[in-house]
């Protein structure tokens, strides 16, 4: 009986006790699974840098929340203290530009103001810099950036000059199907390997991988493009802004989009597109094109106004659809008289035809509507 006792005492600690050190039947954590995931593990670092933002705005802040997520190790410096911003974003925040330049990021990208470019690289201490360093521009001007780097930096650094054609509002959800221009300005001959222009590659499959649309185009094709589009746009947004447009019960999808033109244009700084004028030499010409045209549609609206067009339009006691025009009290009304069925604004008198003007009719007063 103390043997029987004893026996299954035994048995019950080597049920408990007991470790499965090795099976025959294959295990799911085997050696060439473990393999796989080691290749995996190491082709995702490879695609992975240390990248070094300079400024730290809205839009610096915005780059490298995805390139964390991504995972890409960032480092950022600027003139304002963002410390506690970084650490909430996992970003390496250095005050000193000794500091930060002494991380030895692989890729510097200028995230500043069009004006203040050229004062934030005279004061990079870039000698702290490997040579071998890539640097980068995010501007909405290209032929700038890229004579001012190639100006400024020792022959060793690479240089990639980009516009994401897009920012914090625009791709605040995603960045999928935004345009990325991009064009590769040096890459240094002592290229052992290939290995600069794989970091490029890397750099830029980044924004692909997000979605983006990559478009390679030189810096001198952008600027001509982007004084039609880009400086047009705010050109017109700035028109419509300083005109105090306002939401009515009766909008159309037309003007709804002219609203929303406005909010975009005037959220970014006077200094961004001051900075398009400025710096890109075919803003002039798009700028005299825009009022040119403007001129043309005034005319083309006035050339065949005349008094009594306007009067069979509106019979007394109609008032215009829009406030443009004034009406004379009735007992004024004459075809044969000299005084002015129609007062007209004098900006608007001043594009019409002189045989126009000539006509009975054209004058210079401009009653205000209730929305004004």
């Amino acid at each position: 009986m103390g043997r029987s006792t004893a026996a299954l005492s035994t048995s019950c600690r080597s049920r408990t006790g007991l470790r499965v050190a090795a099976l025959d039947a294959a295990q799911p954590f085997d050696r060439e699974a473990i393999q796989k995931a080691r290749v995996r593990e190491q082709k995702k670092k490879d695609k992975l840098l240390t990248v070094g933002i300079v400024g730290f705005g809205s839009f610096g802040q915005f780059l490298a929340r995805r390139m964390v997520l991504a995972g890409h190790r960032v480092l950022a410096t600027s003139r304002e203290d963002y410390t506690e911003v970084a650490q909430a974003m996992g970003v390496e925040f250095h005050r000193n530009m000794d500091d930060f330049c002494e991380e030895h990021p692989e890729v510097v990208i200028l995230v500043t103001s069009i004006l203040s470019t050229e004062t934030v690289l005279s004061k990079l201490p870039l000698m702290r810099l490997r040579r071998s360093t890539l640097i980068v521009d995010v501007l909405s001007v290209k032929v700038y950036p890229k004579q001012l780097l190639l100006e400024r930096l020792d022959p060793g650094f690479d240089i990639l000059c980009t516009h994401p054609m897009f920012g914090p509002t625009s791709g605040k959800a995603s960045w999928k199907g935004l345009n990325f221009q991009y064009e590769t300005v040096r890459i240094n001959e002592n290229d052992p390997g290939g290995s600069r222009a794989r970091r490029i590659e890397k750099f830029l499959q980044f924004f692909e991988d997000e979605g983006c649309n990559m478009v390679e185009m030189s810096c001198e094709d952008h600027d001509y493009m982007a004084a039609s589009t880009q400086f047009v746009t705010h050109t017109v947004g700035r028109m419509l802004g300083s005109m105090k447009l306002r939401s009515t019960p009766i909008n159309t999808k037309g003007y709804e989009a002219l609203l929303n033109l406005v909010d975009n244009t005037i959220a970014d700084s006077f200094d961004l597109y001051y900075g398009l004028f400025l710096y890109n030499q075919n803003a002039t010409d798009e700028l005299d094109r825009l009022e040119k045209s403007l001129q043309t549609v005034k005319k083309t609206l006035f050339k065949e106004l005349h008094d009594i067009a306007r009067a069979e339009m509106f019979p007394e006691g109609m008032s215009p659809p829009i406030s443009l025009v004034r009406r004379l009290p009735s007992d004024e009304w004459n075809p044969k008289a000299k005084e002015p069925l129609i007062q007209l604004p004098q900006v608007v008198t001043d594009s019409i035809p002189a045989q126009v003007q000539a006509l009975p009719g054209m004058g210079g007063e401009i009653k205000q509507s209730k929305w004004a």
